[in-house]
């Protein structure tokens, strides 16, 4: 009876502490939740925001707020949203570190799904590296180290909060995958990159490198020298990329960009935003059992 009361006050506590800065957003293509993360501004799905250049975030305590879109990365699902009356809006939340996550850990998820305004549920961080297929009009991409919950999620929660016991949101809820299963963007440090970007630029820039490729072992004798397990063995080379100039091939099991250690899709995304653009970058491939060193330098994802 004492845990169930200590799991109760738990999630109460998340409950008071949140449901006041998460509101319902309507949009003109659109309508989900939105989370109060600085002064003025809003962060929510770029799903939910869809083509829309503003709409209206509704508080349960009944505050209405004209908002505009200050940025949507279809390619990461987030969209910053501005406060056309910052003043008018609660104090913001507290952002954690969905890397610090571990599977088996409480979370609470906060929305207004079905309309149903200031709904709280919980659950607890199912699997965790989760990959999320996202597209833009140009391009597609994986949305990387997507949280999975069994936390109730349901249409209206896209763009809520998720948070850990201590209140502090370490997730965008942005899909339900299926009946008792949802997902969540990660709050981390690329995602506070792409926050930035957003209000800064209203768009995030991305270097384009040209590759498809997915993981693979490092033979034995590799991963015991140079301390690693996995790579990213490429399918594919785009003709006339940055990385088919730079000479990489197909069959080439990628170990490091950038100096860096790679092990999946992702690995490589994290060397791809605008810095990397038009800068070379070392690219380290196991070859035909020998170590080959690239420079590709990428261009801007159009």
């Amino acid at each position: 009876m004492d845990e169930l009361d200590a799991y109760s006050r738990t999630v109460s506590a998340v409950a008071a502490e949140l449901t006041g800065k998460v509101a319902a957003v309507s949009t003109g293509r659109g309508s989900g939740s939105a989370v109060v993360t600085g002064e003025g501004v809003l962060v929510t799905n770029a799903h939910v925001v869809g083509g829309s250049t503003g709409g209206r975030a509704e508080f349960v305590d009944g505050t209405r707020v004209a908002v505009r879109v200050a940025g949507s990365d279809p390619l990461s699902d987030l969209a910053v949203l501005r406060a056309e009356r910052p003043g008018d809006l609660p104090a913001p939340v507290r952002l954690g570190d969905a890397d610090r996550l571990v599977v088996g850990q409480l979370v609470v998820a906060v929305g207004n799904p079905l309309g149903l305004a200031g709904s709280v549920t919980a659950g607890v961080v199912s699997a965790l590296g989760r990959a999320l297929p996202t597209r833009s009009a140009t391009a597609a991409r994986v949305v990387e180290d997507v949280i999975q919950t069994d936390a109730a999620l349901n249409p209206g929660n896209s763009g809520g909060a998720l948070a850990d016991a201590t209140g502090a949101v370490v997730g965008i809820n942005t899909a339900v995958a299926g009946i008792g299963l949802g997902l969540a963007v990660p709050v981390n440090a690329t995602t506070r990159r792409i926050v930035a970007a957003l209000l800064a630029d209203g768009r995030v820039r991305r270097a384009y490198l040209g590759v498809v490729g997915k993981p693979a072992p490092v033979p034995a004798e590799v991963a015991e020298r140079h301390h690693r397990r996995n790579g990213l063995r490429l399918a594919e080379v785009i003709a006339g990329s940055p990385a088919d100039r730079a000479g990489l091939r197909a069959g080439d099991l990628v170990l490091d960009v950038d100096r860096r250690p790679v092990q999946d899709a992702q690995g490589v995304q994290r060397a791809l935003f605008a810095e990397a653009i038009g800068r070379p970058l070392a690219v380290t491939v196991l070859r035909n059992g020998a170590m080959v060193d690239v420079v590709a330098v990428p261009t801007e994802l159009g």
